[in-house]
C-alpha cells in the first residue's frame, strides 16, 4: 500500500493530512460523496483498528516490563515505575471499556506481548532472561488491576 500512495499523483492527503481529514469530514457532512478521496478514506478507517491493537500491545508491554522490574529488581523500585503502571493500565482499561472487542485480541496477544517484555525486561535491567519465566507468572487480571504489584 506505501508503494501504491508513492505512485499516486500528489494529493491533499499527501500534501497536508489534518487539511484532507478536515475536507474529507466537510464533505461527508455536506452529503458530497462524489468528491471524497474514497481510497485514502478507507485505508484509513482499516488503518484505525490496526493502530489501536498496536497502542494496546504496546500499553501491555510496558505493564509487564514495569512488573517483572518490579519483581526482580525490589532495590531499584521507584515511584515512576509505580506510576507508569497506573498510567499504562489506566490507558489499556479505558481502551477496553470504549472498545470491548479489544478483549479477545489482548487476550490472543498477552503471550507474545509477555514475551517482548521479558526480552526487554532483560535488557534494561542486565539481568539474563532466563531469570523471568518463560510464561508469564502474572494473570491478565492482575496486571490489569491498579492495586497489583508482586513482590
Amino acid at each position: 500500500m506505501v508503494a501504491e500512495r508513492q505512485t499516486r499523483p500528489t494529493s491533499l492527503y499527501t500534501q497536508d493530512f489534518v487539511a484532507w481529514v478536515e475536507q474529507t469530514v466537510a464533505q461527508l457532512q455536506a452529503h458530497d460523496f462524489d468528491h471524497v478521496d474514497w481510497e485514502n478514506l478507507i485505508e484509513e478507517v482499516a488503518d484505525m483498528s490496526r493502530r489501536e491493537r498496536r497502542r494496546l500491545e504496546s500499553n501491555l508491554i510496558v505493564i509487564l516490563l514495569h512488573l517483572l522490574k518490579w519483581q526482580y529488581q525490589p532495590d531499584r523500585r521507584t515511584g515512576s515505575w509505580k506510576s507508569s503502571l497506573r498510567e499504562h493500565r489506566r490507558w489499556v482499561n479505558r481502551d477496553r471499556q470504549d472498545s470491548p472487542s479489544l478483549q479477545p485480541y489482548l487476550e490472543d496477544s498477552f503471550s507474545e506481548c509477555y514475551s517482548n517484555a521479558r526480552d526487554q525486561a532483560a535488557d534494561e535491567t542486565g539481568l539474563e532472561v532466563d531469570c523471568f519465566p518463560l510464561i508469564c507468572p502474572y494473570r491478565i487480571e492482575q496486571v490489569l488491576n491498579p492495586d497489583f504489584l508482586p513482590q
